[in-house]
């Protein structure tokens, strides 16, 4: 008997130990609470969203056109990004989309995706964990088997970058090099092909699941910028846990 209690003590003890090094399960269709900051418009917390097909990007996700100057909370950008931020918000107060790759159809960028104002869906698995952005169809991929991008891929950067991750306790941290110069920091602040992203990513409680993200960009940014972003999970049957395929390219032809 006295055996069989020390075994079951041990068995029990390794399972909470198990447990404890098992990393949470972000899996799931998250909504953002607050999408744009200042900005207005997307998806209302909570995740619910108005019937019918979604609006053309820039009517559902508006941007200041810059007319009002910058905020404190935006990227402080050097005087040679401060000058491309003021001509691309001449462009936009001019009424032009030249410099705006959302409704041109091109996927977001890093760290713009986290900002969606669709929803998101996160597919976990032990070495990868992928982001599903419905606004564009965006995708992003975070590999947590330890490797490394090549010099190939450091040579060739993409919309959404290379992304590495590995887990600390129940956060997932993960760095993100390899991306495109011609997106945004957030709202239409530019950076160079040497920014790079860092996130922090856990969940604060069940179904509410935190981003803190710093850029770091020797070129374009004066400091890190800063910013949290937070989703709301959608629960399942609500209507609201399904992606639909955004189709962005059949609008290209309805735009002005």
């Amino acid at each position: 008997m006295k055996f069989m209690k020390t075994l079951l003590g041990i068995i029990a003890g390794a399972l909470a130990l198990q447990a404890q090094n098992t990393p949470p399960d972000f899996s799931g269709v998250y909504y953002p609470i607050n999408p744009f900051g200042r900005f207005q418009g997307g998806t209302p917390a909570g995740g619910a969203r108005p019937p019918g097909p979604p609006p053309r990007p820039t009517a559902s996700a508006p941007l200041s056109d810059g007319s009002r100057g910058r905020t404190p909370d935006e990227p402080s950008l050097t005087p040679e990004y401060m000058a491309k931020w003021q001509a691309i918000s001449k462009t936009r107060i001019a009424g032009s989309s030249e410099y705006d790759p959302v409704a041109k159809c091109l996927p977001p960028g890093m760290p713009a995706m986290m900002s969606m104002a669709y929803g998101m869906e996160i597919m976990q698995t032990k070495d990868k964990i992928t982001f599903f952005s419905e606004l564009n169809d965006a995708l992003r991929r975070v590999y947590l088997d330890g490797r490394k991008p090549s010099q190939k891929v450091l040579d060739d950067p993409t919309y959404a970058g290379y992304s590495a991750g590995h887990w600390e306790a129940d956060t997932l941290v993960v760095d993100t090099v390899a991306l495109r110069d011609n997106t945004f920091i957030e709202g239409f602040s530019p950076h160079s092909a040497e920014m790079t992203v860092h996130e922090r990513i856990r969940l604060l409680e069940p179904g509410l699941l935190e981003d803190r993200i710093v850029v770091t960009d020797p070129k374009a940014l004066t400091k890190p910028w800063e910013t949290v972003k937070k989703y709301r999970k959608a629960k399942p049957g609500s209507g609201q846990d399904e992606l639909r395929e955004f189709a962005c390219a059949e609008g290209l032809g309805e735009a002005k």
